[in-house]
């Protein structure tokens, strides 16, 4: 699964699609309606792939997270991030089971869910590891042998 090009922008619904970088900014393409949208540097942008949940031992990537729920759901949807914050939790701790209930609101739980879902509706989630991962996932396992 690769978030690389995968955008939050705040203050619009949905996620986006990085296209082009320009002088003033960039064109990112909505996954909801794929419409076409400039977007200046003074607004507020987040890419998916730098974004982490907080645990009790250290910080997941979302990537991670996102590819547990598309093991758990066998590359399906997910359950809807509409549903009540009890249920949201108890589905959020078989996915992520060390997740810092204390840093970790249920808004944010809300939110996963919610682009997991746009990212799955598109094709754009797997529970495959990337190759890129899995060969640093070997060359951790190989340092810490040692």
């Amino acid at each position: 699964m690769n978030l690389e090009k995968i955008l939050s922008i705040s203050g619009k619904p949905g996620l986006f699609a990085l296209k082009v970088q320009t002088r003033s900014g960039f064109v990112a393409e909505s996954l909801l309606d794929g419409k076409k949208i400039t977007v200046g540097m003074r607004s507020n942008v987040s890419l998916l792939s730098e974004i982490s949940m907080y645990t009790h031992n250290a910080e997941k990537p979302l990537a991670e997270v996102m590819r547990n729920i598309a093991i758990k759901e066998d590359n399906g949807p997910a359950i809807s991030h509409k549903e009540d914050n009890d249920k949201l939790v108890a589905y959020f701790k078989e996915i992520l089971p060390d997740y810092d209930s204390e840093r970790v609101y249920p808004s944010d739980i809300k939110k996963v869910l919610n682009w997991y879902n746009m990212l799955q509706a598109k094709g754009l989630v797997s529970k495959e590891v990337p190759v890129k991962e899995e060969a640093s996932v070997k060359e951790e396992v190989a340092t810490s042998e040692e």
